[in-house]
């Protein structure tokens, strides 16, 4: 397998997920920042969705993907990295409940909570998106904010338990995922339980520069425009 192409928006903890897996998979790949150029016509003639992150490969059958989790499953199985998504059937599908579960039900609550404090674009049929007046919306941004709280719960609760990680005794690809989307609740101060701080400092100090270094990249964003 030749070296893989990743396209990133660096600011973005979905992106942030990728760029740490490849690293502590120490997997090799070129990375490319596509910031403002996910709708020209290049891009979008390999992917139509202009998501990012994105991997291209000649391997793939439209030689690109994206989502930071179907990428992660992808390259885990091309490569037999079972540290990062054990082939038992049983913790596989603990781990792929977590992640569905985060990008089904608590990064939306996220997302909405979050963007408007990081200057994203919210989606459209969103209050955020709305002509709704400023209060309104911000209204709707705290009321997501207080939901993120029982999900997050869940993650303890079910997913961890006794144990370090969602993995077990080392991180998963789920726990990429989730103590990525986890650094943009900086942006609005949100209070994390200690046992989610703990999480957090524990998944950097496993993964060490891999996660170090991708996160200095969205925490920079954030300080930037808490500064603004």
């Amino acid at each position: 397998m030749g070296t893989i192409k990743l396209n990133v928006i660096k600011p973005s903890v979905n992106n942030m997920t990728v760029r740490v897996f490849l690293r502590a998979a120490k997997l090799d790949f070129a990375e490319h920042d596509v910031y403002g150029q996910t709708r020209s016509a290049e891009y979008l003639a390999r992917a139509p969705s202009h998501l990012t992150p994105m991997i291209e490969t000649a391997e793939l059958p439209k030689g690109a993907l994206w989502e930071s989790c179907a990428i992660m499953q992808y390259l885990c199985n091309k490569h037999g990295l079972d540290q990062f998504y054990p082939k038992d059937p049983e913790a596989r599908a603990m781990i792929d409940s977590a992640m569905f579960y985060l990008i089904g039900t608590f990064y939306p609550y996220l997302a909405r909570a979050t963007y408007p404090a990081l200057n994203f674009p919210q989606y459209p049929g969103e209050v955020g998106f709305s002509e709704a007046d400023a209060e309104t919306k911000e209204r709707a941004r705290q009321a997501a904010a207080e939901a993120l709280a029982e999900p997050l719960e869940v993650f303890r609760l079910f997913y961890m338990g006794d144990k370090p990680f969602i993995g077990g005794d080392s991180p998963s690809i789920a726990d990429i995922r989730l103590a990525a989307t986890l650094e943009f609740l900086a942006a609005i101060d949100y209070s994390l339980p200690d046992w989610a701080k703990t999480y957090v400092t524990e998944m950097e100090k496993s993964l060490g520069d891999a996660y170090s270094e991708p996160a200095a990249d969205v925490r920079g964003y954030i300080d930037y425009v808490k500064s603004l």
